[in-house]
């Protein structure tokens, strides 16, 4: 249209001049302007109004709203809550054309996980166990290379298992070997639908490990103490935050085994005055993966988006976040900067004391496993 525009006010203004000097010249000039004009036109393809309108269209299709879906594990809601306000802001700097909005999917690490692999449409996934990713790995959603695609194996944090406890502890709770005593009632999540109860069953499991190590019957003695651990149990609820509300709403249990960072926000938050958090002298580290979910992004266009938003979990203000929400970042500087509330703790990797992740549910967490000879020898 600049090209129409430019042709156009060449011959006018020739015309205009030989008007002044050869009036009879007028029509052939005026038919010869309109002659070139409608064949530009023809040549384009448009007319001057469907130009502008053309433009219009193009102006608006560079702004663009995207919608992304993070189905994540239980506890992890508050964390993500705050991030995606972070996120939202920060990309449309980036992008002033473009609004992200993203919506949240938070239940029992692996009942996520299936219900990502029967169909629900998430763009990312942010789970707290491996074998939870690779399952969506072996359904072709999410890349065999999902650990390299991102830093620190695709971990951005942290957690481990605490004790939270009545205030005032007024069953002197002080770490896992409590928990196996006649007068105390334990609230968790099902380590059957639950990553998290996974961790507390494994943490109590490392804790007997280690403490009877010295002893050649140590196994025994570990499974004998998990037993009456187990025995304890007064609910085991489909996820992590479920367990929370069991014990802080509806007064169950006398102890909840649950994650640092649901522990503290518990204190500080939820049941403000009503609990206090015990660290055990031994406890697991709990690794939190994320990926992207590649055949749903590719599909709607949001992969650009998608790697975005998780590699921005890796940030400064991301990382700092996760330590103001009580997890544990990758960035060490940060993680030391708030030693006050995310203390120095002795832990142990699941993986270096059972195995790996594959290992572990066969083991432990299959029907007719560990844990169900464990949990039905006390029933």
């Amino acid at each position: 249209m600049q090209l129409i525009t430019e042709t156009i006010n060449t011959l006018s203004s020739r015309s205009k001049h030989n008007v002044t000097g050869a009036q009879k010249n007028m029509l052939p000039r005026t038919l010869m302007i309109g002659s070139v004009f409608t064949a530009l036109i023809l040549v384009t393809g448009c007319s001057p109004t469907q130009a502008t309108q053309n433009d219009a269209e193009k102006s608006a299709g560079d702004a663009k709203n995207i919608s992304l879906l993070n189905v994540s594990y239980d506890v992890s809601r508050d964390f993500y809550k705050e991030y995606n306000t972070l996120f939202s802001s920060a990309y449309q700097v980036k992008h002033p054309n473009s609004k992200v909005n993203i919506n949240q999917s938070h239940g029992g690490s692996s009942k996520q996980a299936l219900s990502v692999a029967n169909g629900l449409q998430a763009d990312v996934v942010t789970l707290n166990q491996a074998t939870d990713m690779n399952l969506l790995v072996e359904k072709g959603l999410v890349g065999t290379n999902w650990q390299q695609a991102l830093p620190n194996n695709a971990v951005p944090y942290t957690s481990t298992m605490v004790l939270l406890v009545r205030d005032g502890n007024p069953k002197n709770i002080q770490d896992w070997q409590d928990l196996a005593r006649n007068d105390v009632d334990v609230v968790m999540p099902n380590p059957k639908t639950s990553g998290t109860a996974r961790y507390a069953f494994l943490g109590a499991y490392g804790y007997g490990l280690h403490q009877f190590k010295e002893s050649v019957q140590s196994p025994a003695k570990t499974d004998d103490f998990i037993k009456k651990v187990l025995a304890n149990v007064v609910t085991y609820d489909n996820g992590a935050r479920a367990a929370t509300t069991s014990f802080t709403q509806r007064g169950l249990g006398d102890v909840l085994i649950t994650t640092e960072n649901e522990a503290h926000l518990v204190t500080k938050k939820y049941a403000k005055g009503q609990t206090e958090l015990i660290y055990p002298s031994y406890s697991i580290t709990i690794n939190n993966p994320v990926a992207v979910v590649n055949t749903v992004t590719e599909k709607n266009g949001n992969a650009d988006a998608a790697n975005t938003y998780l590699k921005g979990l890796w940030d400064k203000p991301a990382q700092e976040l996760m330590a103001q929400m009580y997890l544990r970042p990758s960035d060490k500087a940060v993680l030391s900067a708030h030693k006050d509330t995310l203390p120095d703790i002795n832990t142990f990797e699941p993986i270096a004391v059972f195995g790996s992740w594959e290992q572990i549910m066969d083991k432990f967490f299959v029907d007719g496993g560990v844990f169900d000879q464990l949990a039905r020898a006390e029933q």
